[in-house]
């Protein structure tokens, strides 16, 4: 029983991975990762550069706000993005407006004039001037520069001293104070992080598990279209083989997360090696700041579950889809009837994958964390939940207990229409062989 197990399981697996398929597919994942991690060289290479300088001129008809926009537009770059080389360059010239017109049509997208001068109501404007579109974060940090440095020159004009200019002008230190004894500052701040990054960590699972139902489905249709299935099962028991597409599909997928995660891996080492710069320092410096704040003990605390009872519930729940599709696909006769019963399978992977995106804006919810004990999304639902502190370990515990459960059951009852669906080629409704299945 066991080498023909070991044999089916080492025939499914040869199957995949010497296949063109597999091996032009992981080509393109490895390609992406890569591309993906290096985003930023690759659009360097092709005529993008994130670290180029631009030039800025300003015209400072009021002879005093020049040096302040220049300070101004400094700070919020370096507060938005952390690196060395700054973005712009600004140059307080003492050419005229048309010198200037003229040479920004010649540099075409490579500088910018800001124009700063009293109306004839002696109201004061500026003036942006570009020879094409500007970025909106080009836009937005100018106009914040030039709106920071005209109400530091009305304040000036007032008469207020340097240091009540600089106490108004001076950002408020904000600091956190949470009454419950519940929550903590520390929470909050992972509860930040977590709602933005945690669904990227989601998203792999989603499509690895529409992936193994696609594999399963297919081979189960391949052997019964091609009648090879009378002649395994004339060689082997129904359960061995379902055991078989089972343990062989999981391990195909497990390969392919190491694969991917070699992957990842490789793109990192390039991106040292081509020396890349984030084009997200801003949110990276942000994140940085946040996770300087927490603690380290509670974060070890908090992701010590979470990732042990996301792998947990990762595992069981590929193999409780793992048998509900092998189920599915022996009632059917042909490929086109398996793509139509495994669409509500694809449909409640979707709700559980949206659920576990939105669950930071329900929070609270009694009808959320209902559905966090459902087997076929609890996978990426009670995790999220759980980092969000909406359910407890405990809970999180049931749900894996829920799962087992499911799966034991699916078992018991799968295996009865697994052994008669195999050999059933009739063009009986699928539903209708299925609940006969389970009389007989």
């Amino acid at each position: 029983m066991r080498n023909k197990l070991k044999f089916l399981i080492g025939v499914s697996l040869k199957k995949k991975i010497k296949s063109k398929w597999f091996i032009i597919a992981n080509i393109v994942i490895a390609l992406l990762i890569v591309g993906i991690i290096n985003i930023d060289s690759i659009i360097k290479t092709f005529g993008g550069d994130f670290d180029s300088t631009t030039t800025i001129y300003v015209i400072d008809e009021t002879n005093e706000m020049g040096e302040s926009f220049k300070t101004n537009l400094k700070t919020y770059d370096n507060n938005l993005f952390s690196k060395e080389d700054p973005s712009y360059k600004v140059d307080i010239s003492d050419k005229s407006y048309q010198e200037l017109v003229d040479l920004i049509k010649n540099e075409e997208n490579n500088s910018i004039l800001v124009q700063i001068y009293y109306d004839d109501n002696k109201d004061l404007k500026s003036k942006l001037i570009s020879y094409s579109s500007l970025d909106s974060l080009d836009y937005q940090l100018i106009s914040s520069a030039l709106n920071t440095t005209a109400s530091m020159y009305v304040l000036n004009s007032i008469g207020l001293t340097e240091e009540q200019l600089h106490k108004i002008t001076t950002g408020v230190e904000i600091k956190r104070e949470i009454l419950s004894e519940d929550v903590s500052t520390e929470e909050e701040n992972m509860e930040m992080i977590m709602t933005t990054v945690f669904p990227a960590f989601i998203l792999p699972f989603f499509m690895l598990t529409i992936l193994l139902i696609q594999f399963i489905g297919t081979e189960i249709n391949d052997e019964k279209s091609t009648r090879s299935m009378e002649i395994i099962i004339s060689n082997v028991s129904p359960k061995t083989h379902f055991a078989s597409k089972i343990i062989s599909n999981n391990l195909f997928i497990f390969i392919q997360v190491v694969l991917m995660f070699f992957y990842g891996i490789a793109g990192f080492k390039i991106r040292g090696i081509v020396g890349g710069n984030s084009i997200t320092n801003g949110v990276g410096a942000e994140v940085s700041k946040i996770l300087s704040n927490i603690r380290l003990e509670v974060l070890g605390t908090r992701m010590i579950p979470i990732i042990i009872f996301s792998i947990i519930l990762i595992i069981l729940t590929f193999i409780a889809y793992s048998i509900i599709t092998g189920i599915l696909a022996s009632m059917t006769t042909n490929a086109e009837d398996f793509q139509h019963v495994q669409s509500p399978l694809v449909i409640i992977l979707i709700v559980g994958y949206y659920l576990s995106v939105m669950a930071g804006v329900f929070k609270g919810s009694i009808f959320i964390k209902i559905l966090s004990f459902f087997p076929l999304i609890s996978a990426i639902l009670s995790p999220s939940l759980l980092v969000l502190g909406q359910v407890s370990v405990l809970e999180v515990m049931l749900s894996v207990l829920i799962m087992i459960a499911t799966i034991v059951i699916l078992l018991k009852y799968g295996m009865k229409i697994y052994k008669i669906g195999i050999l059933n080629y009739s063009s009986d409704g699928m539903w209708k062989k299925l609940f006969k299945s389970l009389k007989d």
